[in-house]
């Protein structure tokens, strides 16, 4: 099959035409889908560790299962995204199964460990807003008619678990010293929400998601949306976050230095440090974080067991 033109894609889409199949798709354009699709696979995948350690925290049996349905959830998004990636040309079950840790794709806050009831629902009010916010914009954006039409379904699905998170928040807050528990918390997962939308517009290397719309918004448009609806929440119910909306520029802004250096093991930003390069953002990410092995290890171990068995 003769691949299509960086002519033809241009064309194609030039005429406001989906993307359904390989042979309309340039080697660029290809591996470009391929590209933003591994991540959000991966990242829908590691969420269902992260969140299940977590909910063993949980106060009632309802919580629980309501846990275990957003972790369901999580689960056929990523099957979803593994799926099309399948029709790419890329092998599902070596993808999933036979990649080692550290070469899985997805945000460093998954491997920093969620350990309480409180944690899992900050990580729904704010992790789960960055899904709803990155891909609400795939959803809104995007030239790969498959994956648009897939994310009918996500984009319910990432809205019911922010809204999760932020009915949980509420509930906490009433608590005794529930305020103090949702700030320790908010403390060291907010930097790394604001990590997750990825390097500043000016450093961003693959453009190829603007440029064949993959997306439709930049890097610090997307922070921008997150917090226009992360910070009014978190204001409502007397949770500081280090920003303040500057009027004269007409955004947020950070009133800490970002990128820093954090300190995954206790889960504490070294603000004092002062700011850091994104060359050593990037070298942290690379080494992945504490639970990558094991959350990976998680998902790889029963396939690896029934392997074994049928030797």
């Amino acid at each position: 099959m003769i691949p299509a033109t960086e002519a033809d894609v241009k064309t194609r889409l030039a005429e406001g035409r989906l993307m359904e199949t390989v042979d309309q798709m340039s080697p660029v354009y290809l591996e470009g889908i391929k590209r933003i699709l591994t991540v959000s696979a991966d990242t829908e995948l590691i969420s269902a560790p992260a969140y299940y350690y977590a909910a063993q925290d949980a106060p009632s049996i309802n919580a629980y299962v309501s846990a275990m349905g957003i972790i369901q959830d999580e689960l056929g998004h990523a099957h979803i995204a593994y799926r099309l990636l399948e029709d790419l040309g890329v092998n599902k079950e070596e993808l999933i199964y036979e990649r080692r840790p550290e070469e899985f794709k997805y945000p460093y806050a998954f491997d920093v460990s969620l350990e309480t009831w409180v944690e899992l629902v900050v990580a729904n009010a704010f992790y789960d807003r960055a899904g709803y916010v990155l891909l609400g914009d795939v959803f809104k954006h995007s030239t790969f008619g498959p994956w648009k039409r897939a994310l009918t379904k996500v984009d319910r699905e990432e809205n019911f678990h922010l809204r999760h998170g932020e009915t949980w928040m509420r509930k906490i807050v009433e608590e005794p010293s529930g305020r103090e528990k949702l700030q320790r918390a908010i403390d060291w997962m907010f930097p790394l929400t604001m990590e997750w939308f990825g390097l500043p517009d000016d450093l961003k290397k693959h453009t190829e998601q603007l440029d064949y719309g993959f997306k439709g918004s930049t890097n610090n448009t997307l922070r921008q949306i997150w917090m226009s609806t992360g910070v009014p929440l978190c204001e409502e119910l007397g949770l500081r976050l280090p920003v303040h909306f500057d009027k004269g520029q007409g955004q947020y802004v950070f009133d800490f230095p970002f990128p820093c250096e954090f300190d995954a093991k206790n889960k504490r930003w070294l603000f004092e440090k002062g700011p850091i390069s994104w060359d050593e953002v990037l070298k942290r990410w690379k080494a992945r974080g504490p639970m990558n092995a094991q959350f990976v290890g998680n998902v790889q171990r029963g396939h690896r067991e029934l392997a074994a068995m049928k030797q």
